[in-house]
C-alpha cells in the first residue's frame, strides 16, 4: 500500500509542475518557455522532495527537542534541482510539494505555508548566487548564506507567529508548552527559572534554546547532505551546461 501510496504522489507532483510549468512559461518566458526536458526533469525532483516530505518514517524529531518540531530532508531535492537547472526549478519543487501536502495537511495549511516560506528562504538564495558562481565555490558560499537567511527567517518566524497558532489551534496554553520544552531541554528550564526573564521567559526563551538551535541543527543536515551530493553530481552539471551552450 506504501509503494501504490508513493506512486500516486510522483505522478501527482508530475501533473502538477507541468501544469505550472507551462502556466509560468506562458505568462513569463513568451519569447523563451521553458523547455520539456526542464519541466520533466523538476518533476523528477518534485517527486522525490514530496515522498521526503509526506512519507512519515522519513521525519524525525531530535531528544532535546518538543515533538513538534520534526526534520526532514525535502529539501535537498529543491537544491540539487535548484543548482542543476536553475533558481525556478528548486522553486518549483518548494511549491509542488507544498501543493501536494495541503489535502494532508494537520494545520489547516498553517505548517505547510510555514515550510514554503522556510524552504524559499533556504533554497533560492543559495540557487541565485550558484547561478553565477558553478563551482564548489559558489555551491558553498550559496548554502552558508541560504543557511544563514533560513535561520534568521525560520527562528523568527517560528517563535513569534507558528509558536501562538499551534497553541490555539491545538488548545496548548504557554504554560503547556513551556513544560514540553523544559521536559526535553535542561537548558531552557535553567532559563524559564533564570531571575533574568522571569518577565517573559516564553518566547526568549523559546527563540534562544530551541528554534535557533534547531533550525541550526536542521540546516547543517541539509546542508552537509546537498554538499557532498553537489560534489558527486557536478559531472552532471557539466553536462548540463555543456548542453546550455
Amino acid at each position: 500500500m506504501e509503494i501504490i501510496h508513493i506512486l500516486g504522489l510522483i505522478l501527482l507532483s508530475a501533473f502538477i509542475v507541468i501544469f505550472l510549468a507551462k502556466f509560468i512559461s506562458k505568462l513569463v518566458f513568451k519569447d523563451n518557455p521553458l523547455t520539456t526536458k526542464f519541466i520533466a526533469r523538476t518533476a523528477v525532483f518534485a517527486a522525490i522532495s514530496i515522498v521526503l516530505y509526506t512519507i512519515p518514517f522519513l521525519k524525525f524529531s531530535l531528544p532535546i527537542f518538543p515533538a513538534f518540531l520534526e526534520i526532514h530532508l525535502d529539501e535537498i531535492p529543491a537544491f540539487i534541482a535548484g543548482f542543476a537547472y536553475g533558481p525556478l526549478s528548486g522553486v518549483l519543487v518548494i511549491i509542488v510539494k507544498t501543493i501536494v501536502k495541503l489535502p494532508l495537511t494537520s494545520t489547516a495549511g498553517v505548517g505547510e505555508l510555514a515550510d514554503l516560506l522556510y524552504s524559499l528562504a533556504f533554497v533560492f538564495p543559495a540557487a541565485l548566487i550558484y547561478k553565477f558562481h558553478r563551482n564548489i565555490k559558489g555551491a558553498l558560499i550559496g548554502l552558508l548564506v541560504a543557511t544563514l537567511i533560513q535561520l534568521v527567517t525560520a527562528s523568527f518566524f517560528t517563535t513569534f507567529v507558528m509558536l501562538d497558532f499551534y497553541g490555539k489551534m491545538f488548545h496548548l496554553s504557554r504554560e503547556t508548552i513551556m513544560k514540553m520544552c523544559i521536559a526535553v531541554n535542561p537548558a531552557y528550564k535553567a532559563m524559564v527559572h533564570s531571575a533574568e526573564v522571569a518577565n517573559d521567559p516564553y518566547f526568549l526563551g523559546f527563540m534562544l534554546l530551541i528554534s535557533v538551535p534547531f533550525n541550526a541543527i536542521k540546516d547543517a543536515i541539509v546542508v552537509a547532505i546537498t554538499f557532498l551530493l553537489y560534489k558527486r553530481l557536478r559531472l552532471l552539471f557539466k553536462k548540463i551546461d555543456a548542453q546550455k551552450n
